[in-house]
């Protein structure tokens, strides 16, 4: 099994990539998805979150309201630290359960943001970093419903790009067009699939 770390920052096309690896063989895990399906009632995160966190984070049906949530951590180091401490750890036993239960020549490519600020990037075989230039990403960011401040608060939160690629054992550049990006993609997995 070929374990891949796909990042880059808000609005860099991180999604459109995983897609193109998932329509080429790769099974594809998109770690804020995964989060996500944590915050639903009854789940343990959930339960954490709300004693961390408190009842504020709620929307009326009960559920954890991610821009809420946002709302805090991104305002307070601290708070955004203990959010990932607890999501973090459940995103680590589930990938770990998932890669159990999946054939030994697999590649699975693992979407998450903050793979490299975090250090977990080293746990993959390959590293991949999407790159687009900042205002690339803050176009790409407000048309998919950011504000420019929410945009701003998340890019602070990311490490440089032009500093991220460095640490990239393949680097996509996503400022292009589909296809261009696609052609980058297919010879990064051939690659891939290719080393020993």
């Amino acid at each position: 099994m070929k374990k891949v770390a796909l990042t880059g920052n808000i609005g860099c096309g991180k999604s459109t990539v995983a897609r193109i690896f998932s329509e080429l063989g790769a099974f594809t895990v998109d770690a804020d998805k995964v989060i996500k399906s944590f915050y639903r009632k009854g789940h343990p995160v959930y339960r954490e979150v709300i004693e961390e966190f408190g009842k504020g984070v709620l929307d009326p049906e009960g559920n954890i309201d991610r821009k809420k949530l946002a709302d805090i951590v991104f305002k307070d180091k601290e708070k955004l630290r203990r959010l990932e401490s607890i999501t973090h750890r459940a995103l680590y036993e589930y990938l770990d359960s998932l890669y159990k239960n999946l054939p030994e020549d697999s590649v699975v490519v693992v979407e998450a943001s903050l793979l490299i600020e975090k250090g977990t990037y080293k746990g993959y075989d390959k590293t991949v970093v999407v790159y687009a230039p900042y205002e690339v990403c803050r176009d790409r960011a407000v048309r998919k419903g950011f504000t420019e401040e929410d945009f701003e608060r998340r890019w602070r939160n990311q490490m440089d790009i032009e500093e991220k690629v460095k640490y990239a054992d393949f680097v996509i550049d996503n400022s292009g067009s589909l296809e261009d990006t696609r052609r980058q993609v297919e010879e990064v997995f051939r690659r891939i699939k290719e080393d020993p």
